[in-house]
């Protein structure tokens, strides 16, 4: 079933493709910049994967690095495919506990991850809403000093995270039966810097495959202002969040066939391509669950 979903998703993402529009734009993108495009969405998933082993640290089991890169990077590409529900937690929840991990330790996994993310945003966010606000369309009832007032307010939580785990951090706090937690701020500024580095290398991909025709940072404040999107933006039926975030803020300054091929060469670099390696990955590691257990940890779990 989970294999029929996967190829649903694929026929899904195929049949509303112009692709004679697409194959047009891209017969005149070049090589290097296809390839370049590539070894940016290698990077990044590659970064991303490194994200859980922060999580290793902060609850100190034992799973060896190359596995816990695996999991992330299966996870990951779900996420971006399924939502968070399904591919960021059920996934790591999945994965984590046929290799021996117990519930408790895979939640602390999941929410380090995930505020790793999320802090990386909030710091590029709010420096470039401040700094690099782009005009916005009408409908979205909110304009440029909207979005400044927005960025600053994501940089004051991302100083006062910083500031908060330079006094008091490392250590936990026990909240109605919950754990709160607080890394060393050397943690902290590594969780922003490779957040910041992925969503960074995320844009990379569309400048690249737009041949450098709109400004890096411009690609960027898009890229940032479609991840909340969802909450300000009335989607037209048919159009993602984020092919129609990009058409409503630089539409008129690239032809449409150009930006969706663009996009849509992203989506086939960053998406589809590594879902059907992590289809295959964790399938494989479904079969070999019990034998990767054995020899996945460092060391016997205490």
């Amino acid at each position: 079933m989970f294999f029929i979903a996967v190829a649903w998703l694929l026929f899904e993402y195929a049949q509303h493709i112009d692709w004679g529009d697409v194959l047009d734009s891209l017969k005149h993108l070049p090589g290097p910049a296809l390839a370049m495009a590539v070894g940016l969405a290698i990077a990044s998933h590659l970064l991303y994967a490194t994200f859980d082993l922060i999580g290793r640290h902060y609850t100190g089991h034992t799973l060896k690095t190359g596995i816990v890169m695996a999991v992330t990077f299966v996870s990951y590409t779900f996420n971006l495919c399924i939502g968070s529900l399904v591919g960021g937690v059920g996934f790591r929840y999945r994965l984590y506990s046929r290799l021996g991990l117990k519930t408790g330790v895979i939640t602390r996994i999941v929410s380090m991850s995930m505020l790793t993310n999320w802090l990386g945003y909030k710091l590029l966010a709010g420096v470039l809403f401040i700094t690099h606000p782009l005009a916005l369309p009408p409908a979205w009832h909110m304009g440029n000093h909207g979005l400044e007032w927005l960025g600053a307010a994501l940089v004051t939580i991302s100083l006062t995270y910083i500031v908060a785990c330079w006094r008091m951090g490392d250590h936990t706090w026990d909240w109605r039966g919950h754990e709160l937690y607080l890394p060393p701020w050397r943690i902290a500024i590594l969780q922003m810097a490779i957040s910041c580095a992925n969503w960074m290398l995320m844009a990379g991909i569309i400048y690249v495959l737009l041949q450098r025709q709109i400004d890096y940072t411009d690609v960027l404040t898009v890229l940032l202002v479609g991840a909340i999107a969802g909450v300000v933006l009335h989607v037209p039926a048919g159009l993602g969040v984020f092919e129609a975030v990009f058409i409503a803020l630089l539409g008129h300054r690239i032809s449409e066939g150009q930006l969706l091929a663009a996009l849509l060469g992203y989506r086939a670099v960053y998406y589809i391509g590594p879902l059907a390696i992590a289809a295959l990955m964790y399938l494989v590691m479904e079969v070999r669950a019990r034998r990767l257990k054995k020899r996945a940890h460092i060391a016997p779990a205490a």
